[in-house]
């Protein structure tokens, strides 16, 4: 793959400041829940949601295998050609190019596009998790798609879903996927300590509570990387636990850099310094590591019991 615009081989992480690319998160966001929803109603369900995110690529994000009857479909955003891909299982692709299109008119396309592959699918036009959710047919805002910003995003999802890769393999627990969520437009990987958790409050704005507590059945560790919003307007890498348990805002944690959000109730590391970091995997590593240890020495999770022990992390089988 070709760098990407302000990429350097010696420098990969690209900046990403949220301002300059706002309308295009935005929109891009938009598109994912539309796709995202697609996965979501041809799923069988899986615990804590497990079965409607996005995995990153070598292009970019992918549904991956999809079932549709004695078919499959996969349906991939592809960002360096910067076009949607539909394939199925019987050879049949159609594209879409990525580039500056109202949400309604993607909405339709894409629907007409499943449809001429005999892939009739009916998802809720509502977009989830934003307090502001026009149906994606009535959606002529959002319109923005700038290649060279997403193009940034991409690396950095490449970069971020290597780095916590190599962190989730330290965990011999339940662990999730290394995944990424359409509804809140974050990458994230997740630790489970084995114990319940007390009923979660719920309250996101247009998410069901009772996904919401499904998903916060049991405890958990928390970690990923989050591009931005109008709430907080730069992208961070962030860390949290549920249930939070006493101390966890006030643990010392590295690097220096990290600090507690009281408004998201977790801690967030700012993209910008890891992208001007001399050694950015080992600082995201370091982050990742010390607000895992602080959730669960604080929670008491049996860390024996759940993490890799005797070198067996980065073995390579002969």
């Amino acid at each position: 793959m070709n760098p990407s615009p302000g990429v350097s081989s010696s420098h990969p992480w690209p900046p990403l400041p949220y301002k300059e690319w706002k309308d295009t998160c935005e929109t891009l966001h938009l598109w994912s829940q539309i796709v995202g929803k697609v996965r979501l109603v041809q799923s069988p369900w899986l615990n804590h949601s497990w079965h409607v995110p996005f995995y990153v690529n070598a292009r970019g994000i992918t549904t991956s295998a999809i079932p549709y009857g004695a078919r499959s479909f996969e349906v991939q955003f592809d960002f360096i050609d910067h076009v949607l891909r539909i394939s199925t299982s019987d050879g049949a692709v159609r594209t879409m190019p990525l580039q500056p299109q109202e949400v309604a008119d993607f909405y339709r396309d894409f629907l007409t596009h499943l449809a001429e592959l005999e892939l009739i699918v009916r998802i809720n036009p509502k977009p989830n998790e934003m307090p502001v959710a026009i149906p994606f047919d009535e959606d002529t805002v959002h319109a923005s798609y700038d290649r060279a910003a997403v193009s940034r995003l991409f690396q950095v999802l490449l970069l971020s879903d290597k780095v916590m890769k190599e962190f989730r393999a330290r965990f011999i627990g339940k662990c999730s996927p290394v995944h990424l969520f359409w509804g809140g437009f974050d990458l994230a990987v997740t630790r489970f300590s084995g114990a319940r958790a007390p009923e979660h409050p719920g309250g996101i704005p247009n998410c069901p509570d009772w996904v919401t507590r499904e998903a916060y059945s049991h405890e958990v560790s928390s970690c990923g990387f989050w591009p931005g919003n109008d709430a907080l307007p730069f992208p961070v890498f962030y860390a949290y636990a549920y249930p939070e348990p006493a101390g966890f805002k006030t643990a010392a944690v590295k690097p220096a850099e990290a600090y507690y959000e009281t408004n998201f109730g977790e801690f967030v590391l700012h993209y910008e310094a890891v992208q001007k970091s001399d050694k950015p995997d080992a600082m995201l590593l370091d982050f990742f590591q010390s607000t895992y240890e602080a959730a669960a020495d604080l929670g008491k999770w049996n860390r024996s019991e759940l993490e890799a022990q005797g070198g067996l992390v980065g073995r390579v089988p002969r």
